[in-house]
Parts: structure tokens; C-alpha cells; sequence
């Protein structure tokens, strides 16, 4: 297991600037050693932002915070938009919001944008993968179902595609992984332009 904790640096190789266990999880499962330190940031898109420019924006804003408390290993930060018909689904703040949500995506197709950035001392990339998710139909009483297990209510569009939520995504184009939160197959990518290699820093599998 390469999760390290917060007060455990001794393995970690950079700081994950998250405290989503979805994020961790899929750094451990490529064996990325990892510290964690919440950045504390809660973003809200300016006006006229698009999706994108939120994420991009949130992602990095969140990796400086961390950054400039502790600067002693990359910071990653990252940030996941849900957008249907051009407006940003958040996360729902009750359960009518969830259920408004969910409605709202049945049936339909919406794209999930997560944008990663990482910090590196004075230098600092950033990028976003778009994933388009299609959705089954629902009925009334499967979104009052699935709201009441609860999940829905930390997730940004009120649904865990890798949780009870896959029982109503049809289809992804694109990676599951943008879709959960953390496109892993783009961290190389985020890391050279920040004059890194990722693949010396990941722990070879046992």
C-alpha cells in the first residue's frame, strides 16, 4: 500500500492536495507514494467561466494553497466538473438537490472534466482530460432509491460512476478515471512539463 499520511513523509514522493479517497486510491493503485494535506479551498466558477476554466482554475489554486504551507514535495491538486447543457452540476448540499440533479442527468449525456495541477518549487503545469458519460433513464422512484444510500451526496453530479452509480452510466467515452476524478494517464504528460519523470518516482509493483 503506497498512501502515506499526512504526518508520514517518509515514502511520500508528493503531496496530494484532496481528500477525496477516490484520488488516493487510484495513486496507490500506481504506486505514486503520496502525502496528503487538504487545501481547505472550496471554489465557486466566476461569472462566464466555462467548465473547463473552473476546473483548470480550482485545480491549481488548490495545489499553490498546499504549495505555500509546504513546498518540499510537488503538490498535486485537482479538481472534477460535471456539465450538462453548458451549466456546472457541484455537489449537492441536500437531498432534493441530489434528486433535482439526478433527474436532470437521467437519460441523458453530460461530460465530467477534471482538470489536474501540480506545483513543483517555482515551477507549475496544468491540464484537463474531458470524459462524455451517458446515462440510463430513471425513474422517480430509482433516484428517491439511490439518493437514500447517500452516495450521491460528496459527489460532484450527485453520482459515483465506481459506486452504486455505475448501475445507471450506460456508456463513457473516455477515461473512467477523469470520470472518478483523477485522469491517471495523464500524469506523465502533467509531470514533464514540470521537468519531472514520473515513471522514476512510481514504487515498482511487488
Amino acid at each position: 500500500m503506497t498512501h502515506c499520511h499526512p504526518g508520514d513523509r517518509s515514502r511520500a514522493r508528493i503531496v496530494l492536495a484532496s481528500a477525496s479517497s477516490r484520488r488516493r486510491r487510484l495513486l496507490e493503485l500506481i504506486g505514486l507514494a503520496h502525502a496528503v494535506r487538504e487545501s481547505g479551498i472550496h471554489e465557486l466558477p466566476h461569472r462566464h467561466e466555462s467548465a473547463t476554466e473552473f476546473a483548470l482554475r480550482a485545480a491549481l489554486d488548490k495545489a499553490r494553497a498546499v504549495a505555500a504551507l509546504d513546498d518540499a514535495l510537488p503538490v498535486l491538486g485537482a479538481d472534477t466538473v460535471v456539465e450538462i447543457g453548458g451549466r456546472i452540476l457541484g455537489k449537492p448540499a441536500t437531498s432534493e438537490e441530489a434528486e433535482a440533479m439526478l433527474d436532470e442527468l437521467a437519460g441523458q449525456t453530460h461530460r465530467v472534466h477534471t482538470a489536474i495541477a501540480l506545483v513543483a518549487g517555482a515551477h507549475h503545469a496544468r491540464l484537463v482530460d474531458t470524459a462524455i458519460v451517458h446515462f440510463q433513464p430513471m425513474s422517480r422512484e430509482q433516484i428517491r432509491w439511490y439518493v437514500a444510500t447517500t452516495e450521491p451526496m460528496d459527489k460532484a453530479g450527485a453520482y459515483a460512476v465506481q459506486g452504486v452509480g455505475g448501475l445507471f452510466v450506460r456508456g463513457i467515452e473516455g477515461s473512467p478515471h477523469t470520470v472518478v476524478g483523477l485522469p491517471t494517464h495523464r500524469l506523465a504528460e502533467l509531470f514533464a512539463a514540470c521537468g519531472l519523470d514520473l515513471w522514476s518516482l512510481l514504487i515498482p509493483p511487488r
